[in-house]
């Protein structure tokens, strides 16, 4: 399967993942609102989710790929054991995590968002939501393993499709659960557990029809295989790198904290509508480019290994520009779209559109981070971008000084934009120095185009919306606009594109699959 056949059938799944979860989050605004309950359950929701960046998606995912690869690659039968044995040790540090974190509760709430001491009421909820939510990480750590196995066997639909079932289970909870419950927050609550135990189970049954039957095995025998030893030691780094990630996020919540009720809020949903865009081109390039990449790494193929990293930033280029600015110029029309309602005031979509704009402008970071880390990961030098993200995170927290106290909370968000362009920004720069990547031909024009197209774009969107208010309209009459606007950008883009010569080949240079 080619690259961009891959990618498009990650990036059509996690459409499906992104439209449910905008749903799931719409829903969560219109009966929440951006209340001192939501944010505790953000808070207690943002700790279990730190530490699955640790012990799934994150460095565990980074290690075991192309450490997978590798054993896959030697053909004498040995990844089924492999597996297991990861299994076996996955599984006991992820159980002692959840019992810790169950244990050390109200330090976890206080270490992230010590802002909420200041309301009992509002720190207690969120230490007992922490409580019932940490086994949630348990639950991803063995998806996550799951899913790394399923994407080294080119069985990409399921892994990409599973958050659906999270995104179901919210709904479901809250529709539901919610008008049953005395205090309805928990309803969100019970639906990230009910969620992880979908996922977990939907993978597994996955991989039982690949006939790889995943089997506790022998703690010994487990840390002592080889391989495992090698995966264990390329996460050290790589959970520093990730680390140093969660530390800045931790940061940054804990100053919201201090920014008044609703500030964590208002940034998560920022947060969760800049993951449209990261996740259906970033997410979804990673996970197609990193087995693909210690695949060529692995045999040698450097050829092969330039193609398809130059291919993945190209494709970067096509979306994330124009995504970047249509997402600064709608950002208003967006929020007001999908979230204003009953208790989400126009008030509230003001504070998120800041948000939004300062995401927008680190956007084409965000994504290609997903696309230049697996470049190091594929090579097992997890030590570069750990590097990187520790000075990414000093850039982070420098612009704070001086965006916080001018922007509030929209100085955060655009302070982790920031980070991010430095960060992906500075490792494209070592590729090309230690000459691992070279530019093929074209580049130039392509960028011409795009720049071109993005302006002319961008000025159709700006004079559309001149005379508009948006959160004084009906919610029918802001979605057909929405819509309608998104639609129209996307034409004349595409349509420029198209009139001055692109096409889809010219994502295709040099080798094919």
């Amino acid at each position: 399967m080619s690259l961009l056949k891959s990618a498009a059938t990650v990036s059509g799944l996690t459409l499906v993942s992104r439209i449910t979860g905008v749903i799931r989050d719409m829903l969560i605004a219109r009966i929440f609102g951006a209340s001192a309950e939501t944010d505790a359950f953000y808070v207690a929701f943002r700790l279990p989710n730190m530490l699955r960046r640790l012990f799934a998606e994150g460095a565990f995912q980074q290690a075991f790929v192309p450490m997978l690869a590798d054993v896959k690659a030697r053909e004498d039968g040995t990844d089924r054991t492999f597996i297991d044995h990861v299994f076996t040790v996955l599984a006991l540090a992820v159980f002692a995590a959840s019992v810790l974190g169950v244990l050390v509760a109200p330090l976890l709430v206080w270490a992230i968002a010590s802002g909420l001491s200041s309301d009992p009421e509002a720190f207690d909820l969120a230490t007992a939501l922490t409580r019932f939510m940490f086994p949630y990480i348990a639950f991803m750590a063995l998806t996550a393993l799951a899913a790394s196995v399923l994407n080294t066997w080119k069985r990409f639909a399921i892994p990409a499709a599973t958050p659906v079932l999270l995104n179901l289970s919210f709904i479901g909870c809250t529709l539901w659960l919610a008008p049953r419950l005395e205090e309805p927050i928990w309803a969100l609550a019970v639906a990230v557990i009910v969620g992880g135990v979908l996922q977990l189970g939907t993978q597994y049954f996955a991989l039982c029809r690949l006939g790889i039957v995943i089997r506790p095995a022998s703690l010994k025998a487990s840390l002592g295989d080889t391989d495992v030893r090698r995966v264990l030691k390329l996460m050290v780094p790589a959970l520093f790198g990730v680390g140093v990630a969660q530390l800045s996020i931790l940061i940054n919540t804990n100053i919201a904290s201090h920014l008044g009720h609703g500030a964590v809020t208002w940034l998560n949903f920022a947060d969760r509508l800049m993951e449209f865009p990261t996740a259906l081109l970033g997410v979804a390039l990673g996970t197609v480019l990193l087995p693909g990449l210690s695949s060529a790494y692995a045999k040698g193929d450097m050829a092969r290994y330039n193609t398809l990293l130059d291919r993945g930033l190209r494709l970067v280029m096509l979306v994330g520009i124009p995504a970047a600015v249509g997402l600064w110029l709608t950002s208003e029309a967006l929020v007001s779209f999908l979230f204003q309602g009953r208790n989400f005031t126009p008030y509230d979509v003001s504070q998120t559109a800041l948000a939004v704009v300062g995401y927008s402008v680190g956007l084409i970071g965000l994504i290609a981070l997903k696309i230049v880390a697996p470049a190091f990961y594929a090579r097992k030098d997890i030590r570069t971008p750990v590097k990187v993200a520790f000075w990414s995170l000093v850039v982070v927290q420098l612009v704070n000084l001086v965006s916080v106290p001018l922007f509030s909370h929209a100085g955060l968000a655009l302070s982790v934009g920031v980070g991010s362009v430095f960060n992906a920004g500075t490792l494209l720069v070592i590729l090309r120095r230690r000459g691992i990547y070279q530019p093929l031909s074209g580049w130039t024009k392509a960028l011409g185009r795009i720049l071109l197209a993005t302006v002319v774009m961008g000025v159709a969107l700006a004079w559309g919306q001149t005379f508009v208010t948006w959160t004084t309209m009906p919610w029918m009459m802001r979605a057909g606009g929405v819509l309608g606007m998104v639609a129209a950008a996307a034409v004349i883009y595409f349509g420029l594109m198209f009139t001055m010569g692109w096409r889809l080949s010219d994502l295709r240079p040099g080798r094919g699959d």
